[in-house]
């Protein structure tokens, strides 16, 4: 019992920040959905300020609603000086878990879940809100057929603290964040409405319009591309032409929107409007949050003349100017929003099962067993597959690296390496021995080791403070809310010998199965990771258990 009112019943949703439960109201004698804020434990204290002030300010914006649309707020309650939001319960699937279960949707369906969600938006917009994070996990398909916006946990209103952005910090789903927001940290309606067609797009398409391989190549793409195509949108497809426009004041309005969608829903059109883009000229007074700047023009930038990843005509080009000063921000925002996806934080908290929900769509670059029953070796993407990154550090498309380099063991060592095998020293401090015809480099400061003949790959994290079940816990998290665990098996994740490991399978789109466990070792708090094909694990077994038997952390 919470706040002598609330009761837990059961945990229906877990996130990198917290949980969300379905409870009763002994008061009202009514079933509520109550969302615990859990910061993980080796954030900082100013990011678990900001954390809790993340929770305030979504319940401030969704208590300015009252629409049918939107997950409607009861109250907040303080336990143990954190808050705690009660909400309607919508027994329900999110929008992202229908289509990773039946398929892409038709496009009237599509069109109808739309207007749904415009006309939330339009009654948030109203009432001087931006909610800054629409995406198919934020969209709830209700069991009795109702359609519902939820999460307002990064939006912005007018007369808010604006807590939740600093420069150079963009929060959110890179590939459903608008252009200009990836470029320039603005957030308007406007901004709103692209992310709404990247929603519809990914709805009919599988995938959001500029899904790629990385969070940075999501950007790069963003910057100067234009989205991919849709060609199942159908009658739909006007709607993601006018609402996908890259400069903002060429975009379609809620009016617009709503003629053009209820034409895709029904086959009929309505009367023709006045205006079928936005009739500003700029961002709606009271609704705009500049918060990004260009802090440094050196810093290296994509090509804006480079091809575009995706293929496709573009409804209007980019200028040129507009795509160099957009790349310039792109790559100063891309840091930031890169470690705010790695901490978890900006993620949504979905009504979903206690582990990770099933995603699709991870074009696994580890090892992939050719027909012809050759040896592992790693695999192209899949053709036409733009998707999200990879759960785990050093999983590339291909072997990269150099070979490793003989050392010397410690002094007193009696691991004795087997034949055809060294002792690495790495830069880091820590030895370790493996083949010697593997190769070895480095993943944003994890130290790879790969197999080129079988794929596997050995990594090596180095270590923190932080409790070590909690550290794992998050890991998964956020790999689950990228989508980047389909299919996901836990195999076990728990604390042993004063450390912790977590193992696990996930499937490709290859149609292969990948294995891997992440170890935290007992009193240096290093994490061993170890990934291969799922058929392989067994054989590749004896190797794992020589490589963490050599692992000598630094002195």
């Amino acid at each position: 019992m919470i706040a002598g009112r609330y009761r837990l019943l059961d945990l229906v949703g877990r996130g990198g920040m917290g949980r969300v439960w379905r409870a009763r109201d002994e008061m009202l004698h009514r079933e509520v959905a109550v969302k615990e804020i859990v910061p993980p434990s080796w954030l900082a204290d100013p990011e678990r300020a900001e954390v809790r002030s993340r929770t305030m300010r979504e319940a401030r914006a969704a208590a300015r609603l009252n629409h049918p649309a939107v997950v409607r707020l009861y109250d907040v309650v303080a336990v143990d000086g954190s808050p705690w939001i009660v909400m309607e319960y919508v027994p329900s699937r999110t929008l992202q878990d229908v289509v990773d279960a039946e398929g892409p949707l038709e496009p009237a369906r599509a069109a109808r879940i739309g207007l749904a969600v415009l006309d939330a938006l339009q009654a948030a917009h109203t009432a001087g809100v931006l909610h800054r994070d629409i995406k198919p996990q934020n969209v709830l398909v209700a069991h009795d057929g109702r359609v519902m916006l939820t999460d307002f946990g990064l939006a912005t209103f007018d007369g808010g603290d604006g807590a939740m952005t600093r420069p150079g910090m963009v929060f959110g789903s890179p590939q459903y964040v608008a252009p200009e927001r990836a470029a320039e940290g603005v957030s308007t309606v406007a901004a709103d409405l692209w992310s709404l067609g990247a929603t519809l797009h990914a709805a009919v398409e599988g995938q959001s319009p500029y899904a790629r391989s990385t969070a940075m190549a999501t950007l790069s793409a963003l910057a100067a591309g234009p989205p991919d195509p849709a060609p199942h949108a159908g009658a739909l497809a006007p709607v993601l032409d006018g609402l996908l426009r890259r400069d903002p004041r060429d975009r379609l309005d809620h009016d617009s929107a709503r003629r053009l969608l209820r034409a895709a829903a029904t086959g009929r059109a309505d009367p023709p409007s006045t205006a079928d883009r936005r009739s500003t000229d700029g961002p709606v007074p009271g609704l705009v949050d500049q918060s990004a700047d260009d802090p440094d023009p050196t810093i290296p930038l994509p090509d804006p003349d480079a091809p575009a990843a995706a293929g496709g005509a573009s409804p209007t080009p980019p200028d040129p100017a507009v795509a160099g000063r957009t790349a310039r921000r792109v790559a100063v925002v891309a840091v930031a929003l890169l470690v705010a996806v790695v901490a978890g934080v900006g993620t949504a908290l979905t009504v979903d099962g206690d582990k990770p929900r099933d995603t699709t769509g991870w074009s696994s670059p580890t090892p992939n067993r050719p027909p012809d029953g050759g040896p592992i070796g790693p695999g192209p993407p899949p053709k036409g597959r733009n998707v999200p990154p990879p759960p785990f550090a050093c999983v590339r498309p291909d072997v990269v690296g150099s070979p490793v380099q003989a050392g010397t063991p410690n002094p007193g060592e009696e691991f004795r390496p087997p034949p055809g095998w060294v002792w690495h020293v790495d830069t880091a401090g820590f030895r370790v021995s493996v083949p010697t015809t593997w190769l070895t480099s480095r993943d944003d400061g994890v130290a790879c080791f790969q197999d080129p003949a079988t794929g596997r790959t050995f990594s090596v994290t180095e270590g923190s403070a932080a409790d070590p079940v909690e550290r794992l816990r998050a890991v998964r998290d956020a790999a689950a809310g990228a989508g980047a665990l389909p299919g996901y098996d836990e195999i076990r994740l728990a604390a042993g010998d004063g450390g912790a490991e977590w193992e696990s399978r996930w499937r490709t789109p290859h149609g292969t199965w990948l294995h891997a466990r992440q170890q935290i070792l007992d009193a240096d708090r290093w994490t061993l990771g170890w990934i291969t094909d799922d058929g392989d694990w067994p054989g590749a077994a004896a190797v794992w258990e020589l490589v963490r038997k050599s692992f000598r952390p630094p002195r």
